[in-house]
């Protein structure tokens, strides 16, 4: 049989895991897009950032390979949605991770109202309830293109390929605005969390000072 291949990882570990401004803003994706998981953050980033590096060498690259390669680029990325028809190397490099999250399979059947929430897109997906054209998609990080956006459905033999499901409720802007207000408030908590922290070594310094002012005063007495 030989020797099992060797996994490697699909995207690069954060530089630094203990960053405050990072690990907020995790927590909004998380909560914003029904990730369970930093890895799937981590995995959107390391393919947002390998197309952002090809366009950056190639902006410099003129020759005739360079052209090719920038345009098999450019169609892949309009195949996925991420860019329109037309697009230039500058508009690859304002490509956001929110843009990225968007495209997975979970993201577009909760935009599609299709679902109540991110997180039951997710329990949807992982249940094999969901199909793109007769392929079942069972994986909810499952990258849409244009093409398989427009066949994104439910099984016909599952009970949710009904719209009168009662899971299917249509509520989805409710959900949304709940979304949207615990999103709101987990950033306010963090800059909360900062002035408090900020306020903390101000206070601090100041006594410290105070003290070392009045040993001196003690000091020049004796």
């Amino acid at each position: 049989m030989g020797d099992p291949k060797k996994l490697k990882k699909k995207y690069d570990p954060a530089a630094h895991p203990w960053i405050r401004g990072v690990i907020e803003e995790n927590k909004v994706l998380r909560k914003e897009f029904g990730l369970s998981k930093k890895r799937e953050i981590l995995l959107a980033g390391s393919f947002l950032k390998k197309y952002k590096d090809i366009a950056k060498r190639l902006i410099a690259d003129h020759t005739a390979q360079g052209e090719k390669e920038k345009t098999q680029m450019m169609d892949k990325l309009q195949r996925c949605g991420l860019i329109t028809a037309g697009s230039s190397l500058d508009n690859v490099l304002s490509i956001q991770l929110k843009d990225v999250l968007e495209r997975r399979i979970q993201s577009q059947l909760f935009r599609k109202g299709m679902c109540r929430s991110m997180k039951q897109a997710r329990q949807f997906i992982t249940h094999r309830h969901v199909i793109i054209g007769k392929k079942e998609i069972t994986s909810p990080s499952h990258m849409l293109t244009v093409v398989e956006e427009s066949q994104l459905g439910f099984k016909p033999a599952s009970t949710l390929a009904s719209a009168e499901h009662p899971e299917r409720v249509s509520i989805a802007k409710n959900t949304a605005k709940e979304i949207k207000k615990e999103v709101e408030a987990i950033r306010r908590g963090g800059q909360d969390r900062g002035r408090r922290n900020f306020g903390g070594r101000g206070n601090s310094s100041r006594g410290q000072g105070r003290r070392e002012s009045q040993q001196n005063k003690t000091g020049g007495k004796a």
